[in-house]
């Protein structure tokens, strides 16, 4: 059964859904057992009042910039049958699931909250258990898995879906630590066999680390002294 998942990020005009903030733009990136399909969503939203300044200077969007855009009733049903039975996939779930849930909620037409009808994947969740102790915000992510987001100089939820997708197929596709004596029970069972073990062909590339001029001399340097000890170095042979 494929398996079906929309990265997702929303912007709004404050921080807090309680206070009466609404999002004024969502974007998601559809992927198919791991492979973009092009099936993307994206709408920016009129929220019916002013967006906090604070906000403004976050994600550059403006109040005048919204003026004539839909309103969430607007696209409501069709957001609603875009992410429905898919794996939502979201930095920092909480804040964007909150919103999405007092908008569906404001309609009082009985849509559901988000999390009875959509499972919920935070990243934000996961990098802090990969990396305790580290920054895990988008930006510190994309620096430690080599994505490039230079073309992020303000936020914005299409744009920060796409680098959020390349963050989570690197952190969940690559080699997370070496392990060389543990082994599943399928694998056990199909070396007894004799059975090729093939790595999935959807799998994200594995990034791959050159040494610098400074470290190849350093390498240099170190074999000469080996040799200059041992008379012979192996690895100049």
């Amino acid at each position: 059964m494929d398996h079906r998942q929309i990265v997702l990020d929303t912007e709004t005009t404050g921080i807090d859904p309680k206070l009466g903030h609404r999002i004024i733009e969502i974007g998601c990136v559809e992927l198919i057992n791991r492979r973009f399909t092009g099936n993307n969503f994206h709408v920016y939203i009129n929220p019916e009042r002013d967006i906090e300044d604070e906000a403004i200077d976050v994600h550059g969007i403006t109040n005048q910039f919204l003026r004539d855009k839909p309103k969430f009733h607007h696209i409501a049903q069709e957001f609603f049958d875009y992410i429905q039975g898919a794996e939502l996939v979201i930095h920092n779930a909480a804040f964007d699931v909150g919103f999405m849930d007092s908008e569906f909620q404001r309609l009082r037409t009985g849509y559901p909250k988000t999390a009875q009808f959509c499972q919920v994947l935070d990243t934000l969740k996961m990098a802090r258990e990969l990396h305790p102790g580290q920054k895990n915000n988008l930006d510190a992510l994309c620096r430690r898995y080599n994505i490039d987001n230079g073309k992020r100089t303000m936020h914005g939820a299409l744009l920060d879906s796409e680098i959020l997708s390349d963050v989570y197929l690197a952190m969940t596709g690559g080699q997370v630590s070496l392990n060389l004596n543990t082994q599943t029970v399928g694998e056990e069972n199909a070396q007894k066999q004799g059975e090729i073990i093939r790595l999935n062909s959807d799998r994200a590339p594995l990034n791959i680390v050159y040494a610098t001029a400074d470290e190849n001399q350093a390498h240099i340097e170190r074999l000469a002294l080996v040799e200059k000890k041992s008379s012979q170095c192996l690895w100049l042979v």
